[in-house]
């Protein structure tokens, strides 16, 4: 079983987690905080830029193709080499999402 080193930039974390295991469990087991909410692969509360490294994460459905090459969500990656991950960085889809949240909603009527 072979075990990669992941580092959070600018954090000074490191942990190491194993391909058989997510980076979000093995963050949880060493008390690394990591931020989380669905840990099904949807909500993209633990997503973390990739600065460097692979992962394999086939289950990140809140991700398009192309984002799964840059961003890992933690609770679904598991790591194909060591990694460099920055937190707090998040895929284009979700500030899409963030900006085009109302849109859809009808404009007040004036009284």
């Amino acid at each position: 079983m072979s075990e990669h080193t992941v580092e959070f930039v600018g954090t000074g974390e490191t942990v190491t987690v194993s391909e058989k295991e997510t980076i979000l469990d093995r963050c949880v087991e060493e008390g690394i905080a990591q931020e989380y909410s669905c840990r099904v692969g949807m909500c993209l509360a633990c997503s973390a830029k990739i600065v460097e490294g692979e992962v394999t994460q086939p289950a990140a459905r809140g991700l398009s193709e192309d984002e799964r090459e840059e961003y890992a969500l933690t609770c679904m990656a598991r790591p194909q080499s060591d990694l460099k991950l920055r937190r707090g960085e998040y895929p284009p889809s979700i500030e899409d999402e963030a900006i085009d949240g109302g849109a859809d909603e009808p404009a007040a009527a004036d009284d």
